[in-house]
């Protein structure tokens, strides 16, 4: 303490805030709860935006223009959450996405969740592509 100073306490105080961005909090095996709200649906989950009612008719009804709608959020990475056990889809479903080079990821949806939490927050442009049903 310097002479002739007043005796202050410098306190900091700090504030929790939710997160600027998406964040998947849980999963179940037909369920998903990004912050507080659940969806029980086939997703798309951006780290600005969740877009309920992708690929309505599951996994083996999945089409090009299912993984060409996913374009429109820039993505350079879309993780493929298909359900409780991993599943690739077709090449050619794929074609939009990798002559646009945004790289595809399928895996079951719990690793496909935890995966885009941490890319998230390392700032990276990537889309969950969530098939529940």
């Amino acid at each position: 303490m310097h002479k002739g100073s007043a005796n202050t306490e410098h306190v900091m105080k700090f504030h929790l805030q939710p997160p600027a961005t998406n964040v998947i909090a849980a999963v179940g095996e037909d369920w998903i709860r990004i912050g507080e709200a659940e969806y029980r649906q086939n997703l798309i989950v951006t780290p600005d935006a969740v877009v309920p009612g992708w690929a309505p008719s599951g996994f083996a009804a999945l089409t090009e223009d299912d993984f060409t709608v996913l374009l429109t959020h820039r993505p350079e990475l879309v993780l493929l959450g298909t359900g409780a056990k991993q599943r690739f889809p077709h090449p050619q479903l794929l074609r939009a996405l990798s002559g646009a080079r945004v790289g595809v990821e399928a895996m079951d949806t719990r690793a496909a969740c935890r995966t885009f939490n941490i890319l998230v927050a390392e700032d990276r442009r990537v889309i969950a592509a969530i098939v529940l049903q």
